[in-house]
């Protein structure tokens, strides 16, 4: 008799203890999905994926890749990751680094001989990297001292796509598909108008009503701050190698993530937060985790990288409001509800 109300016991608690589990995935899967299906503030247009010690826990598409035919977006479907592009440039360019092919700390005059502005001799690669060397325009005096202050803008990663190519001898595009190739990324390329592959196309709303953008403003020297195309299982292969130090030695790898000035971005908050080389280093709700962000050409994109739990989440919509206000909204949910399971663990 001890031994039946033993085992009834523990059955029971078995029982109990996977259904709670269930809920709890359940719960987790379901305010993720209520995220990407509601219809207001505006309807979600790509693809979540969440990915946990290498393992997919939650991956679904919704919405459509041509809106007019209403065909659907599939999860393996390439978008356009705008400036998620410029930490894929900083990662080549600290490689260049590690082999001695140029300097963090020296003047890119060095790099770029034919710069004729004065802030040449005092702008670095690192001031380049982090977005605080005050250049609005190569051929006009600088807006601020170089590291005085930070400025986000393509210009920086431009110019550092130029110094890789007269450093190493070879171009951002061919250094890029080395490197995806490594890394089996084989849904990942830099974006060449004679080739889109089956890059879906990016859409643009005006007057609260989303038109496909015509004409992107993608070429060869966007490439380096705005011109990678992927999906979202090809970047949970990148967090990776990026996260786990499968792509900079320690010493290298430490000066990317670690804050070397200051940004506020509304998917993490209101506050300013440390920023390194093109990665976003917040401090919420008692983590530390990494955050990218793009946006542009009728696109939305994030990647998040929790370190205490080995977790990924992708977000690649091919979408763009006008209103500010609704830019980057659902990504910045459903970010929540990823922090949010993570910390009431």
């Amino acid at each position: 008799m001890i031994k039946k109300k033993l085992f009834f016991t523990v059955t029971l608690s078995v029982l109990l203890s996977t259904a709670v589990n269930a809920q709890k995935k359940d719960t987790y899967t379901r305010k993720i999905d209520s995220i990407i299906t509601a219809s207001f503030p505006l309807k979600f247009n790509g693809v979540v994926l969440v990915s946990q010690k290498g393992k997919i826990k939650y991956m679904k598409s919704n919405g459509y890749r041509d809106l007019k035919k209403k065909i659907p977006l599939k999860t393996d479907d390439q978008f356009e990751i705008m400036s998620n592009s410029k930490q894929i440039t900083a990662v080549l360019v600290l490689q260049a680094a590690e082999r001695g092919k140029l300097d963090l700390h020296t003047p890119i005059k060095k790099y770029l001989p034919s710069l004729t502005q004065s802030w040449a001799d005092s702008v670095t690669v690192h001031h380049l990297l982090n977005h605080t060397h005050g250049i609005s325009d190569i051929h006009k005096p600088a807006a601020f001292k170089a590291g005085s202050q930070f400025k986000y803008g393509n210009l920086s990663y431009m110019l550092l796509g130029d110094i890789l190519k007269n450093t190493t001898g070879k171009s951002f595009k061919e250094l890029a598909g080395l490197l995806f190739k490594k890394l089996d990324m084989n849904s990942t390329f830099i974006y060449n108008s004679r080739n889109s592959q089956s890059l879906v196309p990016g859409y643009k709303s005006e007057n609260n009503h989303f038109e496909k953008v015509k004409e992107t403003f993608l070429n060869d020297d966007l490439a380096p701050a705005a011109g990678v195309i992927s999906t979202v299982q090809d970047l949970v292969k990148w967090d990776e190698a990026l996260f786990k130090g499968k792509l900079l030695s320690p010493e290298f790898q430490k000066q990317m993530l670690t804050p070397s000035t200051t940004s506020q971005h509304n998917v993490f908050g209101k506050e300013s937060m440390g920023f390194g080389y093109n990665v976003r280093i917040i401090k919420e709700a008692g983590l530390t985790y990494y955050g990218v962000t793009g946006l542009g050409d009728g696109f939305t994109s994030l990647n998040v990288y929790f370190p205490s739990t080995d977790t990924a989440l992708i977000i690649l919509e091919n979408q763009m409001p006008e209103n500010r206000g609704n830019w980057s909204f659902q990504e910045a949910a459903i970010k929540n509800v990823v922090l949010k399971s993570i910390t009431s663990k």
